[in-house]
């Protein structure tokens, strides 16, 4: 379909840098803004905005969820000392 629009000046020098980013033609960049704008406004084809389902951790003050690595770790030191303990306490009953 033929017809003429009249852009304004600020909208013609965003489809101009269009043009110019994409290499397009005038033709190509307009439909392209159009059909974009449409489908944001209508909605059709609009991706589902994205949300967070953010749930309570119930953590104790001062515990930093980022550092839970560190305390993985401290919590197998003690394991590990206590076992030392424990062997060593085997051999020496022995």
């Amino acid at each position: 379909m033929r017809t003429t629009v009249t852009l304004e000046a600020d909208t013609e020098r965003l489809l101009r840098s269009a043009m110019r980013e994409h290499n397009l033609s005038f033709k190509a960049a307009l439909n392209d803004a159009v059909r974009r704008g449409l489908r944001i406004s209508v909605g059709a084809g609009a991706e589902p905005r994205f949300t967070i389902m953010a749930k309570p951790m119930h953590l104790r003050a001062g515990v930093d969820p980022t550092r839970a690595h560190d305390l993985d770790t401290a919590l197998e030191v003690e394991r590990f000392k206590a076992l030392t303990v424990r062997l060593v306490r085997e051999q020496t009953t022995r």
